[in-house]
Order: C-alpha cells, then sequence, then structure tokens
C-alpha cells in the first residue's frame, strides 16, 4: 500500500482524530476484517448487517493496528479511548481515501484504470486482463470477487507507488452505484460484457439493470475508450451513452466499423476450452487455446483482448496473456479431477440465468465424448438462484426444462428455491432416478457419495448464498480421503 499518515487521513476524510491517535502515525495497510490485520494497519470499524466492526477494535489492535476508522469513539477493557479517526460514515472514508490514491498514482505514474461490468463473466475478465498487462507492468486487481463500495476501495488499496494499471471489478444491486465507483477511480477504459437477469429483483427489472450498467460508459471522458459486447443488443446500444469512443467486440463474419478485437473459427476442443482466432486491427491475427471452460468464455477474453489493446499493449503480447490461461479465482468452472476417474467443475460462486445456461451446455458438450473416446454420465447439481424476485420460478422452471433437453443424465435440484427444476424436468420427461430433489446439501453429499462412479462429470452450480461451492470441495476431496484410508 501507499503509505498513508495521520495528517494525510484527517485532509482526506474531514474526520477528527483522538486524542489517543499519535501524531506522527502511518498507516501501510488497510482492512475491515480484524482476522486480516497486520502490523501498522488501519481497520476500518464498518458497521455490518449481521456484526459491527467497532466490537473488533480491540482484536485489531492486539493484531498490530495502530488506528482506526471509526465513527465513533471506543473504549478499551481499561476505558482507555481507542486511537481513531472518527468520521461519520466509515465506508464513504474509505472511498475518499481510495480516490486520493487513484489520483496520486495517475499524476505520478500517469496510471490507467479500467472499470469492468456485467451481469456475468466480470471476475474471469478481470483475472485475464491482470494477467496481460502484468507482463508490461505492475498491476492490481481485486483479490476474489471485490467488486462493491467495500471492495474496490479495498483493491486499491493494494496498489504501490510502482502501480501502472489498476483493473477495477465493478457491481451493482442499484440505479446510481456504479456512479458513486467511476466518480471514485475515474476509469479510462470501461467494459461492459452483457445484461442478464442477475439481480432483477432488487433493481426492479432488466431494463433498470441496463441503465445502471451503463454508468459506467457514461463515465468516461472524452480521451477514454469503452468496449462492448456487439453481440448483447442491450450492451451494444450503449455506445449512445459513451462520453469517449467505443471499440466493439464479437464473433463471426459481420463486424462493425468500430470494431476492436474480433474472434473468428471459434471452437471447443475435447477438455472443453475454447479456442479461437483472434483479429486484431491492422491485420495481425492469431490463434489460442483457452486454459477456461465453457464456450461462454470468448465474451471474457475478447473483452480482456480489447482493454488490453485499448492500453496499448502489443498483440503479440496480448496473445501470449491470454494463450492458455486458466481462471485466476476459484469457484468459476473450476475443474478437478478425482484420482477415481470423477471430474468435478465447480462454479458455484455465482449463478444467474444466463451462466447456468452456459455451464449447462459446457457440461452437455464434455459428456459427449470426443475423438471416439465415448460419452461420460453427466450430473448437474443445481441450487437456487438468488435475487431474481418474481421472475424466480419461471427461471427454475426453465432451467430444469433445459437439463433435460440437454441430456444432462443426472439432475440434483438442491433446496426448496430451486424446487421448480425439479418440478419442471419430471414434466419434461425426466423421472425415476434421473432426477431428485433435496432439500440441503446434507442429502446432497449423501447422495452423491453414493452414487457418483468412475467417469463421471459432475457439475455444481448455484448463487453464492446457496452453498455449493462448499459441497463441489467436498465431492471433490472425497475420492482421495477413500484412497489415502
Amino acid at each position: 500500500m501507499i503509505e498513508l499518515s495521520l495528517t494525510d487521513l484527517l485532509d482526506i476524510t474531514g474526520g477528527k482524530a483522538t486524542a489517543t491517535a499519535a501524531s506522527d502515525t502511518v498507516i501501510t495497510s488497510v482492512t475491515t476484517d480484524s482476522r486480516e490485520v497486520v502490523p501498522g494497519a488501519l481497520f476500518v470499524a464498518k458497521p455490518g448487517e449481521f456484526s459491527d466492526g467497532h466490537a473488533f477494535i480491540d482484536r485489531a489492535r492486539a493484531a498490530g493496528a495502530v488506528l482506526a476508522l471509526a465513527e465513533r469513539a471506543t473504549y478499551d477493557e481499561d476505558r482507555r479511548e481507542h486511537p481513531a479517526v472518527i468520521v461519520d460514515d466509515a465506508v464513504e472514508a474509505m472511498g475518499k481515501i481510495a480516490a486520493r490514491i487513484v489520483a496520486h498514482l495517475k499524476e505520478k505514474n500517469d496510471a490507467k484504470v479500467v472499470g469492468i461490468t456485467g451481469s456475468a463473466g466480470k471476475t474471469t475478465t478481470k483475472d485475464l486482463l491482470a494477467g496481460i498487462l502484468s507482463q508490461v507492468a505492475p498491476t492490481v486487481s481485486p483479490i476474489g470477487s471485490y467488486n462493491g463500495e467495500v471492495g474496490v476501495p479495498l483493491t486499491v488499496f493494494n496498489a504501490t507507488e510502482e502501480t501502472k494499471y489498476l483493473v477495477i471489478e465493478m457491481g451493482a444491486t442499484g440505479i446510481g452505484h456504479l456512479t458513486y465507483l467511476t466518480d471514485m477511480v475515474h476509469p479510462q477504459v470501461g467494459v461492459v460484457l452483457c445484461v442478464g437477469t442477475a439481480h432483477a429483483g432488487e433493481f426492479g427489472g432488466v431494463e433498470n439493470i441496463e441503465k445502471a450498467k451503463g454508468e459506467l460508459v457514461e463515465a468516461l471522458d472524452a480521451d477514454g475508450i469503452a468496449i462492448l459486447n456487439a453481440e448483447d443488443p442491450r450492451v451494444a446500444r450503449m455506445d449512445s451513452r459513451s462520453g469517449g469512443a467505443v471499440r466493439f467486440f464479437g464473433t463471426g463474419s459481420s463486424k462493425p466499423e468500430n470494431a476492436g478485437v474480433w474472434a473468428t473459427d471459434v471452437a471447443v476442443n475435447k477438455h472443453g476450452q475454447p479456442e479461437l482466432t483472434l483479429e486484431f486491427p491492422g491485420g495481425f491475427s492469431k490463434r489460442i487455446t483457452s486454459g477456461l471452460l465453457g464456450r461462454h468464455h470468448v465474451t471474457n477474453i475478447l473483452a480482456a483482448a480489447n482493454a488490453a489493446l485499448a492500453l496499448d499493449v502489443a498483440p503479440e503480447l496480448i496473445c501470449a496473456g491470454l494463450e492458455g490461461r486458466a481462471a485466476g479465482s476459484r469457484w468459476r468452472m473450476e475443474r478437478i479431477e478425482r484420482p477415481d476417474g470423477v471430474s468435478i467443475i465447480n462454479d458455484a460462486y455465482n449463478a444467474n440465468p444466463e451462466s447456468m445456461r452456459a455451464a449447462l451446455v459446457t457440461l452437455a458438450e464434455l459428456g459427449l465424448g470426443a475423438d471416439g473416446a465415448p460419452g461420460r454420465r453427466t450430473w448437474a447439481v443445481l441450487g437456487e438462484m438468488l435475487e431474481l424476485g418474481d421472475d424466480s420460478i419461471h427461471q427454475h422452471d426453465l432451467l430444469g426444462r433445459m437439463a433435460v433437453r440437454m441430456n444432462i443424465k443426472k439432475l440434483v435440484v438442491v433446496g426448496r428455491g430451486a424446487k421448480p427444476a425439479y418440478n419442471s424436468a419430471v414434466l419434461e420427461g425426466s423421472w425415476g432416478d434421473e432426477a431428485f430433489y433435496v432439500e440441503d446439501v446434507d442429502e446432497a453429499r449423501a447422495l452423491l457419495q453414493e452414487q457418483l462412479q468412475p467417469g463421471d462429470i459432475a457439475l455444481f452450480k448455484s448463487s453464492n448464498g446457496a452453498g455449493l461451492r462448499f459441497l463441489g470441495d467436498e465431492i471433490a476431496a472425497f475420492a482421495k480421503e477413500g484412497d489415502n484410508a
């Protein structure tokens, strides 16, 4: 992190120091989690939905925190006031500190900021782009899916004096959220991947999702570049909202005039990995094989390539950075091969109707076999897609029907919120030992431990809150434990 003094913090936040805050205090890291505190840290006592960070200041101090960013004065067991900067809103103060750091890096290093948003694919795209840019200069990108009003500042705090590129994942659950983030970091490049139905319930409809995602494009100034998915109509029409230039990405033979990096001859190999030819403006082209799993990742590959090109990275370096690169974050089409020949695909960090369909397509393709190899038995272990609002029953119903129509051999639906997927699968003709409904993860675990056989492929897919990513980890480790017994 770029070191900040107490004086800096007071100037940036407009806060007030407690009498116990030493004037020569310097912070060297920032965290909102007392378990992650290291010596020299600023601990942000953020009020949360289930706990209040102010209750953990003593723990943070014991771990080496030199200062708290708090919304009220707090005291240790001896009634001594904790050293702190007191502000009205700790999260807002985090954003102000992050904004100052970004401005400093832009002035010092001509640092560039890329904002990435979309209903699906943000984390994979930022991992790909960070991999490309890291070949060129020091690059900072989020850990996991840090993408909101807390996650974006925490990402920025990882920057050092040498940082040249900041790759910022931007999530939103309402109109105005992206504007708050763009006002904080002022991206020069804005990437919009897709407008889906994730969080439709929170947004109040897909039209509002489109409006919200377009805030990233509107934030670009005349020198900025918007990277837009030509194959998503809601994204493509954001070109009229861009304050800067626009480059489209997509596949196939029909390109718009302002196309950037384009993909042709898209295929999926026997391992489920996309193979495609990247065609760059100016005539350079190269065929690459991705280390990602699933045809749907072509969108993310193209988005990352175009963002890198917008930052003047050479096409040869872009291709080198993408060749063979797998997911950099956990539970995103993560494939684990058990010693007994069972393949686990754990994609249960997030879920919405679009990403569910993409994952099922990949599972079906992997089950077909290739180069004369016999097909494999496919399992779709599906949990609830959250935050769909009034559309939830309908979307889960469609999901069950799709699983049957794609000839997924075994369907396991976990939890009452997802049960319409089981009901529709039965109505579609999947019954007996083809479709199962279980109330919870414990029942699913018992079923899978009993019935998975060598050669099977099992996909785990749900929203984060459904917890199937942990079930996927357990099932992936199950055979290993047995082998070592």
